[in-house]
């Protein structure tokens, strides 16, 4: 009896090591650890305070080295990272394609929600942070579109129904 349990015991042993070490790692992802991407800054002038992807405070900077989106917020908030709508406004410009963040001016909160400034005036509004990237998409799609060669603002709130107006402002340029 006890050469069974002795054997059923080494058996079981054996099994979890096998999962442990062998099967477990080939069906499970691993996660990898990420820096946080600078992506606005609190501020403006000579020092500003750095704001990540995630809307971590970064810490001041020149702000000669970086140009980053001015979120609309004067000094540096409570605690370690943005919250609220300006966390919102963070998301959003996190989720901008590379071509377009450099126009990126400043992000606001409004009546229709976080809106975008490039820095031609063109506004994107965008409502709330739900679907970014496609929301970027159907912006550009708008900034792509050769017959439009002015405007106002771009409200993607709904991606798959950009709206636009105005003639105010002109596109910025293509590169």
């Amino acid at each position: 009896m006890r050469r069974a349990l002795l054997a059923l015991s080494v058996l079981a042993i054996v099994a979890v090591a096998v999962y442990w070490f062998g099967l477990r790692g080939s069906s499970t992802s691993t996660a990898e650890a990420q820096p946080p991407r600078a992506v606005a800054q609190i501020g403006e002038g000579k020092h500003v305070i750095v704001v990540a992807d995630n809307g971590k405070l970064l810490g001041a900077a020149s702000t000669k080295k970086n140009h980053l989106p001015a979120l609309p917020l004067k000094k540096r908030p409570a605690g370690d990272h943005v919250k609220g709508h300006v966390l919102e406004e963070v998301h959003i410009v996190a989720a901008a394609p590379q071509e377009l963040r450099r126009y990126i001016a400043k992000t606001g909160y409004g009546k229709t929600g976080v809106n975008v400034e490039l820095s031609t005036g063109i506004e994107i509004r965008f409502g709330d942070e739900g679907e970014a990237s496609r929301k970027w998409k159907a912006a550009a799609a708008v900034l792509a579109d050769p017959s439009v060669t002015l405007l106002s603002y771009v409200d993607v709130a709904a991606p798959t129904r950009p709206v636009t107006k105005g003639d105010e402002h002109e596109l910025p340029p293509v590169e």
